[in-house]
C-alpha cells in the first residue's frame, strides 16, 4: 500500500470501517511510514478536540446548504 492510499482509507480506519481486506496493508503501511502514521495520530487529536465542542442545537439554513455541498463534492464510497 503506498500512501495515496493509506490517506485514503483513514477516514474509514478511524470510524472502525475499515475493509477487512484492507486492514493489514493499511496497519503495515502505517506501521512502516512515520509520515502517515503522523498524519493519522494529527487526525485522532483532532477528532477529539471536536468532540469536545459543544453541539448546537439549532439548526440553521447555512448549517443545511453546508452539509448538502459536502455531500455533493464528497459522496460517500460505501
Amino acid at each position: 500500500m503506498n500512501c495515496y492510499e493509506a490517506i485514503d482509507l483513514m477516514g474509514d480506519a478511524l470510524d472502525g470501517a475499515l475493509p477487512t481486506e484492507a486492514r493489514a496493508g493499511f496497519d503495515d503501511h502505517i506501521e512502516e511510514c512515520p509520515s502517515c502514521r503522523t498524519y493519522l495520530d494529527q487526525l485522532r487529536v483532532t477528532l477529539k478536540a471536536l468532540e469536545r465542542l459543544p453541539r448546537s442545537t439549532a439548526s440553521s439554513r447555512r448549517r443545511a446548504e453546508l452539509i448538502a455541498a459536502f455531500r455533493r463534492e464528497f459522496p460517500a464510497r460505501r
